[in-house]
């Protein structure tokens, strides 16, 4: 074995059990250099994307950006925002490094970026305001937002935590989330948890005790003797972790626009979205009960919701509800069509999918063939499934648990622009079945952390221009640019904008005095100086 194969080698274990996002960085970029795909990421041409067509747009915005030709550049981005560009989005580009991808695109994103952090903050006098807002609310729907999926997975639930910790780090968390089964208990905790307070979830000592607490519930979950599991053990954890309060309450706090998946027990219904949009009155702890609601382990769960007075009522009381992962375990078509999103960050946890989820997300034409022919036969067979796990489920609740994964695999689609797919070691379905201690419960959160350490540079390449157009109409509508509301109209295409949180309504409500009040002061000094100036001559 060669010195470079060796170093290879080495770098690759100090990649797989790094600690940190740094330390797998740090390894990550050495590899490139190492392996020689730091010179792949130099060279511009390729035939994975448009180079060429990316060199001459970079070119131009530069040369319109040095020269300060502020209309020729505002008219160039007109041109169109997206990202896919020339093909720049594909997942491949990002597969080829350890670390980015070619330069190019990494040059021509931070181009993009800075000029319209330019446009935005140029004088009026220079690009009228009305003409900034109007550019900037068309761009955000055309460019389109990006949301998280959080997917089911029993207690590899613990995975989605060590994913969102390295979100939060990095300053990438999407504001628009969805969960379901075990991703609906993150998406819950999430829902009412600041970034501040999510910090809590990354200290030791506090997750040794949640996890200590949680692994009696998943011992009686998985190997209890009894033929029907209560809903009293699941009711506690979840209210443990996930705060009283409803979407709407929970949306105010957070500005996080978070949706719990539920499926019908019922035939003749349809799955549900539940969010601040279609539910704002439900409470976030009936709606993760319901999506964990495991057919023939748990029974059928009735949503809460608070009435007119302040009180908790049924919601929908003749309906009942189970598992979400069963119908919608992936709900992106839902999102798009409530929070405009088009980019999706998954994190795919579920035992079963991960062994049909190749972790790079290469698949040969054979692989792909017999994985279409396989799940379409056992879409077939357990057609049947949900019916007779109703009926019957409560003899068997482990084996049926089995099956339900097996129904949630064949009947959907399990992928995304960004697919975050952890170890298949600690995916492994057997695993499940053996006592898990506090610690290695902390070292599944640490697998998550670890499985998402790779993705990093591709979510934050592929998510900057969408979070820099969220951030200047942010500033727009409630910060510094934020224009006399007397002198311009909100634009057609502001209404898929998501309403204002309650921090953000009393900002405003606090602004407005104090714009007031300066232009008082701003008119007394004026009159103050004038009646100066006639003593004065």
């Amino acid at each position: 074995m060669g010195k470079r194969t060796r170093r290879l080698k080495a770098l690759n274990n100090e990649m797989v059990t790094a600690n940190s996002y740094d330390q797998w960085r740090a390894a990550a970029i050495e590899h490139d250099e190492v392996s020689g795909m730091a010179e792949w990421r130099d060279v511009e041409s390729t035939d994975l994307f448009d180079f060429a067509q990316i060199r001459l747009r970079l070119d131009r915005l530069q040369s319109l950006r040095a020269r300060n030709d502020y209309q020729g550049l505002l008219f160039a981005l007109n041109e169109g925002i997206h990202g896919n560009m020339g093909g720049m989005g594909k997942s491949a580009l990002y597969r080829q490094a350890k670390f980015g991808t070619k330069r190019l695109i990494e040059d021509y994103i931070t181009e993009i970026d800075a000029s319209l952090r330019l446009i935005a903050e140029l004088d009026d006098e220079i690009i009228p305001a009305q003409k900034k807002i109007e550019f900037f609310y068309r761009c955000n729907v055309c460019f389109g937002r990006s949301a998280l999926m959080l997917s089911g997975g029993g207690v590899l639930g613990f995975l989605h935590l060590g994913v969102i910790n390295i979100l939060v780090e990095q300053g990438l968390l999407p504001r628009v989330i969805s969960g379901s089964s075990a991703g609906s208990l993150v998406a819950g905790v999430l829902a009412c948890h600041t970034d501040e307070e999510m910090t809590q979830f990354r200290d030791p000592e506090i997750m040794r005790g949640e996890a200590r607490k949680d692994t009696n519930f998943f011992r009686r979950l998985l190997l209890g003797t009894g033929p029907h599991l209560s809903l009293d053990d699941l009711e506690e954890l979840i209210e443990r972790l996930v705060p009283n309060m409803t979407f709407e309450e929970a949306y105010a706090k957070t500005g996080r626009q978070v949706s719990v998946t539920v499926a019908p027990a019922q035939p003749h219904q349809r799955s549900r979205l539940l969010n601040a949009v279609t539910s704002p009155n439900v409470y976030i702890r009936s709606a993760v009960m319901a999506s964990c609601a495991v057919p023939g382990v748990f029974p059928p769960v009735m949503l809460m919701a608070k009435n007119v007075h302040g009180e908790p009522q049924p919601y929908l009381p003749g309906r009942r509800w189970i598992d979400g992962s069963v119908a919608d375990d992936l709900p992106a078509k839902r999102l798009s069509r409530l929070f405009g999103t088009n980019h999706y960050i998954v994190s795919m946890v579920n035992p079963i999918a991960t062994a049909f989820l190749a972790k790079d997300e290469k698949k040969s034409v054979l692989r792909s063939a017999a994985g279409s022919l396989g799940v379409g036969v056992g879409r077939e067979v357990l057609n049947f499934y949900r019916g007779i796990a109703q009926k019957y489920g409560d003899n068997w609740p482990r084996f049926n648990m089995a099956l339900h994964g097996l129904h949630a695999l064949m009947d959907q689609e399990y992928s995304g622009d960004i697919n975050i797919v952890p170890s298949f070691r600690i995916a492994n379905p057997l695993r499940l079945l053996s006592h898990l201690d506090e610690s290695e419960l902390l070292e599944i959160i640490q697998y998550g952390e670890r499985a998402c350490f790779e993705k990093v540079e591709s979510i934050r390449r592929c998510t900057m221009i969408s979070r820099t157009l969220e951030d200047i109409l942010y500033r727009f509508e409630y910060g510094d640019l934020r224009p006399d509301p007397k002198k311009i109209h909100r634009p057609r295409s502001s209404r898929r904008r998501p309403p204002p949180t309650k921090a953000q309504l009393e900002r405003l409500t606090k602004s407005v005095p104090a714009k007031a009040s300066a232009k008082k002061a701003a008119a007394g000094s004026k009159s103050g100086s004038r009646s100066a100036s006639v003593v004065t001559h």
